[in-house]
């Protein structure tokens, strides 16, 4: 491609996606319900407008890889293993796919993340709190 680029971020997204088996919202919430991880990766702004989903853990997208590797010292209490099942919400779905290949890439092989984000999830009339 011109000037040196390799690929579209519409294709480094197809590529991440081609990779994971992506949850409907309410898979989401199941998953959740059986003691997966949701981790929320939205920036506070945008938690604060539209809300947070309840048990999510929130991780703000520049600190994900530090907090959900469980070999990193600075990991959260609740990266407790490679085998934990991560399911990462994003606003729209779009970051959140590019997040979870990031994890998947750290050992954390069931990640995944939401089709639609968190405005599905919210449109799908799931928990949130304001």
């Amino acid at each position: 491609m011109a000037g040196g680029v390799d690929v579209t971020v519409e294709e480094l997204l197809a590529t991440a996606r081609a990779e994971l088996a992506r949850l409907a919202p309410a898979e989401a919430a199941g998953a959740q319900a059986e003691g997966g991880l949701l981790v929320d990766i939205r920036y506070a702004a945008l938690r604060e407008r539209d809300g947070t989903i309840p048990g999510a853990l929130v991780v703000e997208r520049n600190e994900l890889e530090w907090r959900l590797d469980p070999a990193c010292p600075h990991h959260a209490e609740e990266a407790t293993g490679h085998d934990l099942r991560v399911v990462v919400i994003c606003d729209e779905g779009y970051a959140s796919s590019l997040a979870a290949v990031s994890l998947r890439r750290l050992g954390l092989h069931r990640a995944t993340d939401v089709v639609g984000g968190f405005q599905a999830w919210r449109a799908a009339g799931l928990p949130v709190t304001r």
